[in-house]
């Protein structure tokens, strides 16, 4: 294998696998990547509905924990970050949700020059084929296959859709185009009923190119600098350290808790940290691994009084017989997330976009597939989707395989405290609208005992979850703190990138993977110094009455909440 090649990029997950398709268009230009995690040719990876268990296992899974959350009664939550060809996307719940045009307008204000929502949706597009065809929002002819399960088949898909509607809200067609507030169908990443993750959309079919290089069980240990310029990384594999150089340049994607951590191993970042941690400083850049945040949430459970949910397909013989299926014929329930439908609310009169939203599943269970009702049952996973708090990523050694600190500080704002109070009483009342009465059973959590604010404080604090959304620890932007400008470069420091969620200024009002898949596109054309995508001129759906309505009309039943 040569040792120097044109490009590296650290990281073959989301936005890794993006750039090294991207860049090796280019047959001059030659591209080594390496990833610390091995194959994704796995049933558990590739059957959609398996997905809590390679989320769950050492194996595809970094296994990143937090240090106790002082907000979560010390706490320590499981943080899974995608160790596989695929990254995250391989491991995820496979929601494909782009966040709200506004979130990214939001981030240009922020000081991200260039990644305004008018800049961003020509590369959603050409990421993107979606099933049901492009319009002006949507990509029909891109290596990202998008659809919606199995359609809504179960009746109580279209009966949440209903209650939201009965409560007061809009019934969006599409929340991934002209308006994302309501509730209706939501996406998925799944072709032909297969997880279509960044390995299968981008990298597999560019593994034939001779100019593209693919490490597996490759632990990337620095970065190497020559003054204030990357020129290569040492990394292990098999017990070996090896050196590679770069002729243009190092591309870091590893992600929110990865890309700090490198960087940070590197000499790079804030210089108590560094020297706290017995690494030399190399280039004091104090944004690096602060500024993290991360989406949370809570089930809001109920039985359900008709045998309609995936509970009753949870025994062993029902598995078996949902993996058969799809082992031969790749569809049937197995093909699905099932997160199939959902919705988007503002949480208050004033504000122009959502900022809570809606996953609902006809099951009652744990993302980690652990306890299920014993019974039939259904739940909504909600939360605040622009949470305040902040925390950070700190190096504890120079040592690569020890993890660092990751602290989120969950529930540090009392505007996150009060953002799942309204989640808590907002969904009830939803629930409560005559869409669900043939189903609706009794609320099994939080359960009827918790009413006041300090029960559902007390619920929250106890059961909260990461979304598994971490972001924003290489924060792009023109300030102090900010890690990179908006070209991804990092500030001070020549031929060297960070291409991840890590730069997202703020928390977009949606799922991760997608706008991680966009900022990938856009910046392989900034890396290849190409013309960006022309801008889009699309108009932006709001909902009527926003400045001074919480939702669009009165409820049709009150529910007391």
């Amino acid at each position: 294998m040569a040792n120097e090649f044109d490009y590296i990029i650290i990281g073959a997950g989301s936005a890794g696998c993006v750039l090294a398709s991207r860049l090796t268009e280019d047959a001059n230009v030659s591209v080594l990547v390496l990833e610390y995690g091995g194959s994704d040719k796995s049933v558990i990876i590739q059957m959609p509905s398996a997905f809590s268990l390679p989320m769950n296992t050492k194996k595809y899974n970094w296994h990143y924990e937090t240090a106790a959350e002082p907000h979560l009664d010390g706490r320590r939550l499981h943080c899974p970050r995608g160790k596989v060809l695929g990254g995250s996307s391989s491991i995820n719940g496979l929601v494909y949700i782009r966040g709200h045009a506004y979130d990214f307008d939001q981030w240009e204000e922020l000081g991200a020059k260039g990644w305004g929502y008018r800049n961003c949706l020509p590369y959603f597009k050409r990421a993107e084929s979606f099933k049901f065809g492009g319009d002006d929002y949507r990509g029909d002819s891109g290596p990202l296959a998008t659809n919606n399960g199995n359609n809504m088949q179960n009746p109580l898909y279209g009966a949440w859709v209903e209650a939201g509607a009965q409560a007061g809200y809009i019934k969006t067609e599409d929340c991934n185009g002209y308006m994302q507030e309501g509730f209706g169908a939501m996406h998925m990443t799944v072709k032909n009923g297969v997880r279509w993750s960044t390995a299968n959309a981008y990298l597999r079919p560019s593994m034939t190119r001779p100019n593209l290089t693919v490490i597996t069980h490759a632990m990337t240990r620095q970065i190497l600098l020559e003054g204030k310029r990357a020129v290569g990384v040492t990394y292990d594999q098999n017990g070996v350290t090896h050196t590679v150089r770069c002729r243009r340049e190092v591309l870091v994607s590893s992600g929110p808790i990865g890309s700090p951590h490198l960087l940070q191993r590197s000499g790079i970042g804030p210089a108590k940290v560094l020297k706290r941690a017995g690494i030399e400083v190399k280039h004091d850049l104090p944004g690096v691994g602060e500024n993290l945040q991360d989406h949370s949430e809570i089930y809001i459970q109920f039985a359900c009084k008709e045998p309609v949910t995936l509970n009753g397909k949870m025994g062993l013989l029902g598995k078996a017989l949902i993996g058969l299926r799809w082992l031969l014929f790749k569809d049937g329930l197995g093909a699905s997330n099932h997160f199939e439908a959902g919705g988007f609310i503002r949480s208050e009169a004033g504000l122009r976009w959502p900022d809570i939203q809606f996953h609902f599943l006809p099951a009652a269970m744990r993302y980690d597939g652990d306890k299920p009702f014993k019974g039939h049952g259904f739940m909504v996973l909600t939360g605040p989707n622009k949470p305040k708090s902040r925390g950070h990523v700190h190096v504890v050694s120079p040592d690569p395989y020890v993890h660092p600190e990751i602290r989120f500080n969950y529930l540090e704002s009392e505007e996150d405290r009060e953002g799942f109070r309204r989640c808590v009483r907002l969904t009830r009342e939803i629930i409560g609208q005559p869409a669900m009465d043939r189903y609706r059973g009794v609320e099994l959590a939080p359960g009827p005992e918790v009413q006041t604010d300090d029960e559902i404080d007390a619920f929250v604090r106890a059961n909260m979850e990461s979304t598994m959304h971490p972001c924003g620890s290489c924060r792009m932007g023109e300030d102090d703190m900010a890690v990179v400008d908006s070209e991804l470069r990092v500030r001070g420091i020549e031929g060297l990138r960070v291409i991840d969620s890590s730069v997202f200024p703020t928390e977009p009002n949606g799922n991760l993977n997608a706008p991680t898949i966009m900022l990938a596109e856009r910046a392989a054309d900034l890396v290849r110094g190409r013309q960006p995508l022309p801008p889009a001129e699309v108009p932006v759906g709001l909902a009527e009455g926003w400045q001074s309505r919480q939702r669009t009309k009165a409820p049709m039943r009150k529910v007391a909440v």
